[in-house]
């Protein structure tokens, strides 16, 4: 079985690098369009199963994709609590908590833990590995590197490690019977 992990289109945020987490906002017309490039590679797999995080951007990437009939909305997959730093960019968090990274240090106050954040992984890829076929996850750049981390029995502080484009693909598997990234931030092309 491969997991096919999907990171939504581009939002406004995500180009300006402010923390997007329980802010929910729309795909811009070019993040409309990376999901539209997900068509026909998605098309290909035979999915048991495909969840999206209840949050518009992944939701509207998965109806884009053609797999939002099929999907279930499985709030494990929304995005990093970022508490006090919803909306702002590292650059300003770090002119007053110098040094601050998410992976390490979670969210702001009132924020999510990478613990937290890694156990909802957990029970993405528990949810995953038992379904019999490929599984489809439409969710958010952060969550989605933590998945990563986790697939290969790394902490959630791994994901930093895993840089991942807005409107990418990436294929979770194994190796041998070892689990293993098959693609990260995969070109469409």
């Amino acid at each position: 079985m491969s997991v096919y992990a999907i990171r939504h289109g581009e939002t406004e945020w995500s180009l300006s690098g402010q923390h997007t987490g329980t802010t929910d906002i729309p795909l811009t017309d070019n993040g409309r369009a990376l999901a539209e490039k997900l068509r026909p590679v998605l098309a290909k797999p035979q999915f048991a199963l495909v969840l999206t995080s209840p949050m518009r951007r992944a939701r509207d990437t998965c109806e884009i994709a053609g797999l939002a009939a099929r999907a279930e909305v499985d709030p494990d997959l929304m995005e990093w609590n970022y508490g006090a730093y919803e909306g702002i960019t590292s650059a300003e968090i770090h002119k007053t908590r110098p040094g601050w990274q998410v992976f390490k240090d979670g969210g702001g106050p009132g924020g999510e833990s990478p613990e937290a954040v890694a156990a909802r992984a957990d029970r993405v890829i528990a949810r995953s590995r038992a379904v019999k076929g490929d599984v489809a996850l439409f969710a958010h750049g952060h969550i989605l590197r933590v998945v990563a981390a986790r697939w290969i029995g790394l902490p959630a502080q791994a994901g930093e490690n895993f840089l991942l484009g807005t409107g990418t693909l990436c294929i979770l598997g194994d190796y041998r019977g070892t689990p293993a990234i098959d693609v990260w931030n995969g070109p469409l092309a």
